[in-house]
C-alpha cells in the first residue's frame, strides 16, 4: 500500500507541474503597464527592479541572483533602486493576484492521497 501512495503523489506532482518553469513578465517601463511575458528556467525568480525615480525592469533571474549586492553588479547603469523576486507564474507584474496554482496542486495532493490510501 506504501507504494502506491507513493505513486499517486508522483503522478498528482506531474499533472499538476508543481516543479515546472514559471512565466514572469519581461519588459522596461515608467508606467507599469506591461504585457509582455516570459517563460523562465526552473531555477528562476520573477525580478522587479525599480530604479528611484525611474523606470521599473521586470524580467527572469536566477533565484540565488535575488540579493541587492548581486542586482547592482547586473545593472550598473541603475545606481540607486529597490527591488522584490518572487516565484509564481506572472507575479511580478504591475497588478498581479496570483493564480492560485500551488494552492490548488496542493489541495490535489492532499485528495489524490486521501484517495489513494482508501
Amino acid at each position: 500500500m506504501n507504494n502506491y501512495s507513493g505513486i499517486c503523489l508522483v503522478f498528482c506532482f506531474a499533472i499538476f507541474g508543481l516543479g515546472s518553469a514559471i512565466r514572469c513578465v519581461k519588459c522596461k517601463d515608467y508606467t507599469g503597464s506591461c504585457t509582455k511575458s516570459q517563460d523562465c528556467s526552473y531555477e528562476d525568480a520573477c525580478l522587479t527592479l525599480t530604479e528611484r525615480g525611474g523606470q521599473t525592469y521586470r524580467q527572469c533571474v536566477k533565484y540565488s541572483d535575488c540579493d541587492y549586492n548581486r542586482l547592482a553588479q547586473m545593472f550598473p547603469a541603475v545606481p540607486n533602486f529597490y527591488y522584490n523576486c518572487c516565484t509564481g507564474d506572472l507575479c511580478n507584474g504591475a497588478t498581479s493576484i496570483g493564480t492560485g496554482k500551488p494552492l490548488l496542486g496542493l489541495l490535489a495532493s492532499l485528495a489524490v492521497m486521501w484517495w489513494c490510501m482508501h
